[in-house]
């Protein structure tokens, strides 16, 4: 039976910057253009409930359906509950459907407090996208497209969702960071499936780490992670203090060198964790940078 930390670990807290990063952006971008009062806080804390619990459910169904396919047999990184047998693997599966069913329940609540019924269907498809990652019988993430789905749901439908639902419009510094989150959100995938490229190739994961090879998966991170820099400074243009984020370009550079001289196995384990961190400042200050530029 599993214990307490290692059911925290499987969780793997180090991947829920994904999670508050895009929520952070798209309530900075709503606070540029529109008031923020009470309500505004407690709908941008729903938001980060659902992210979150969507992010550690994915989490849990990634690591039943890799378990039960044996895909975590031989891998390198933080022990998996299911392939360890740490956890029964029908305990791993309920614990993931328990999470997706918070995220339902605290979407019907935005729902209930904002009157947008289209929610409803984005929380579906969000669920859906979580589950079939890895799970079903023909999973994505299986098929080089983990990196697409990241992009769409942790990105452009976090950020532009929760930027609409506070302020009710699109802008385009939303749109921005955005692109912005989606990218470091990819970056974070990128270098775990980089960590994972020999054991994934032999039991038939075709992640895109796998597919474009280590050389051109390791220009491809480096590339998520300064665009999003790019389009931060590009904000200043209508919101200056989004040139807080520049400040980030030292710890950038650092993973990006880390990765791009050919770190590979336990010793990308911490810049998965930077990866993950990177994210996170980058939601703090743009959404910081956006909010004070009103």
């Amino acid at each position: 039976m599993a214990t307490p930390a290692e059911w925290i670990a499987g969780a793997r807290p180090r991947t829920l910057p994904a999670a508050a990063a895009p929520v952070l952006v798209g309530s900075g971008a709503a606070a540029h253009v529109a008031p923020w009062g009470l309500r505004e806080t407690g709908i941008a804390l729903l938001a980060f409930g659902v992210a979150a619990a969507l992010q550690v459910g994915v989490n849990y169904a990634n690591d039943y359906s890799d378990g039960v396919r044996g895909t975590d047999v031989d891998r390198v990184g933080p022990m998996r509950l299911t392939a360890s047998g740490a956890a029964p693997a029908g305990h791993v599966k309920r614990a993931a459907f328990a999470c997706f069913g918070v995220a339902a329940v605290l979407g019907l609540v935005v729902v209930l407090v904002t009157g947008h019924l289209w929610l409803l269907a984005v929380g579906a498809a969000s669920i859906l996208a979580a589950w079939f990652y890895t799970g079903g019988r023909k999973p994505y993430g299986y098929r080089g497209l983990g990196e697409v789905g990241v992009f769409v749901f942790f990105g452009l439908v976090a950020v532009l969702g929760t930027t609409y639902l506070l302020a009710d419009r699109i802008t385009w510094p939303a749109v921005a960071g955005a692109v912005g989150v989606g990218l470091l959100a990819c970056a974070l995938l990128m270098v775990n499936n980089l960590r994972d490229v020999p054991t994934d190739a032999v039991v038939g994961k075709r992640t895109l780490a796998v597919r474009l090879g280590e050389h051109r998966a390791r220009r491809l991170y480096v590339a998520f992670l300064a665009i999003p820099l790019v389009l931060a400074a590009a904000c200043a243009f209508t919101a200056p203090w989004t040139l807080l984020v520049l400040g980030l370009v030292p710890p950038a550079a650092l993973l990006a060198i880390t990765v791009r001289v050919g770190a590979r196995g336990i010793a990308l384990v911490p810049v998965l964790a930077g990866t993950g961190m990177l994210e996170l400042g980058y939601g703090v200050l743009l959404g910081l940078g956006l909010a004070v530029s009103r």
